[in-house]
């Protein structure tokens, strides 16, 4: 069986989309899903599958769809994505200075080259960005709420999820757990 994480997009954020973890876990277990675990309150759900993973997405969204009456947008990654996630990260995380934060968004395709001439073109305010495939590393030098990059970056082309870097790595430790 395959390790996956599923990284669910508007839930809990804002006080919209509210799904209590314990519900959420009980989906994806009804689902026929393995060692379902969740970590912390913005769905984030680990779990094991044998099903090929080209569909699941579709079938996770569309059964979470139909559970809490609105469209739930799925960033699926195995465990071994995540790895390499973690460790295409461009940036140090271990000299960030004050304030500084790195966060990884993970888009459902691979961002235009339009979308990201554009947020070239953005004046940052010192933030910085790249890009692996579906993936994109912030780099921010203030609060994500304040940065105009993460603003803009939420405003393109193709929806995505982010999180930050301490969830990013505890997920890839709970993936290798189960």
């Amino acid at each position: 069986m395959t390790v996956y994480i599923a990284l669910l997009r508007g839930i809990n954020v804002g006080g919209h989309n509210l799904v209590k973890m314990t519900e959420l876990k009980k989906m994806f277990e009804d689902m026929g899903f393995h060692d379902v675990k969740t970590y912390i309150q913005s769905g984030n759900v680990l779990f094991k599958s044998d099903e090929e993973p080209h569909g699941l997405k579709s079938k996770i969204e569309q059964f979470l769809e139909k559970a809490i009456g609105k469209p739930v947008s799925v960033a699926l990654k195995s465990a071994e994505e995540m790895q390499k996630i973690i460790a295409g990260c461009p940036y140090d995380a271990s000299a960030l200075g004050e304030g500084e934060s790195i966060h990884v968004s993970i888009r459902t395709t691979q961002p235009s080259q339009e979308a990201l001439d554009k947020l070239a073109a953005l004046d940052k305010g010192g933030d910085d960005f790249h890009t692996d495939g579906d993936v994109v590393y912030l780099m921010l030098r203030q609060s994500i709420r304040d940065s105009k990059l993460a603003a803009n970056l939420s405003k393109a082309d193709a929806p995505a999820t982010s999180r930050n870097w301490n969830t990013m790595n505890k997920l890839n430790e709970l993936a290798k757990t189960l």
